[in-house]
């Protein structure tokens, strides 16, 4: 996505015209259409303006991204009693019918008795409680997919 695609989608995202926004920056409505058709950019201070103006910081608004801002702000919305009452293995599996199928196929206890070493490794070591070490426990598992992937 270019930044001027980001620029567009976070002013959208805020409600705002480019009259309005042009107004508050103390320019033209043809400059800020011009940034956001990437025919021009904004200098630095602009773009600390604008970051300020869309409630994000200026790395956000450079990577911005509105489904990545959309998913983030339900997680955020989203009660935990809310959560535990959906079957994630079932909404997953939509997307990847694998988790729906791997309990016929595989043997699952040998995989969670290292699964609760590492997790009572987790506490013991670093002095974490049961949810802290399954957070902790699935985010080094999305490092080790991520760098997976690249290789």
């Amino acid at each position: 996505m270019s930044l001027g695609s980001n620029l567009s989608d976070a002013r959208k995202k805020k409600g705002l015209s480019q009259e309005a926004v042009a107004e508050k920056l103390g320019v033209s409505r043809q400059t800020i259409s011009k940034w956001e058709t990437d025919e021009t950019l904004p200098d630095i201070r602009q773009s600390k303006h604008l970051a300020l103006l869309y409630g994000l910081t200026l790395d956000e608004l450079i990577a911005f991204d509105l489904e990545v801002q959309e998913i983030q702000e339900v997680i955020d919305r989203t009660r935990e009693e809310v959560s535990d009452k959906i079957d994630w293995t079932k909404a997953w599996s939509k997307k990847y019918p694998v988790l729906a199928q791997y309990q016929s196929q595989v043997d699952a206890a040998p995989y969670a008795a290292e699964l609760e070493w590492l997790l009572e490794e987790l506490k013991r070591t670093c002095d974490y409680n049961e949810l802290d070490a399954f957070l902790v426990l699935k985010d080094i598992l999305a490092q080790v997919w991520k760098a997976r992937k690249r290789t």
